[in-house]
C-alpha cells in the first residue's frame, strides 16, 4: 500500500523509532493498517505528528482525525486506512498497543 509506504518513510524521516506496521486487514473495519513508533520525549510527539500531517498534506492527504497532539503522550492521527499512534517511549511501554494485535505485524 503506497499510503503506508509513504506514512513510513516520513516517520523515518522525523527520527521517529521503533516502527511497526500492523496489518489490520480482515480483523476490523476501523483501518487496514496501524502504525506504531516512539519518540523519546512529549516534544518530539507533537513535533513529529505535526510533521507527518504537513508531510502528508503535501501529498495531498489529509488526516479524517487527530486526538492527543497537544498533549504530547500519545498521538493517533487517522488516514483513513492508516491510523497512525506516535508513542513517548514511556507511554508506548505502558499501553503496549502491539500485543493487542500480536501476531500482526509487518
Amino acid at each position: 500500500m503506497e499510503m503506508l509506504e509513504k506514512i513510513v518513510g516520513f516517520l523515518e524521516d522525523r527520527k521517529a523509532e521503533n516502527i511497526v506496521k500492523i496489518n489490520l486487514e480482515g480483523k476490523t473495519s476501523i483501518a487496514d493498517y496501524f502504525v506504531i513508533c516512539s519518540v523519546r520525549t512529549a516534544t518530539q510527539v507533537i513535533a513529529v505528528s505535526n510533521h507527518l500531517l504537513e508531510d502528508m498534506e503535501n501529498i495531498g492527504v489529509n488526516a479524517i482525525r487527530t486526538e492527543g497532539i497537544k498533549e504530547g503522550k500519545w498521538a493517533v492521527i487517522d488516514f483513513g486506512d492508516v491510523i497512525v499512534h506516535v508513542f513517548s517511549d514511556e507511554n508506548r511501554e505502558f499501553y503496549r498497543l502491539e500485543k493487542l494485535w500480536e501476531g500482526t505485524e509487518n
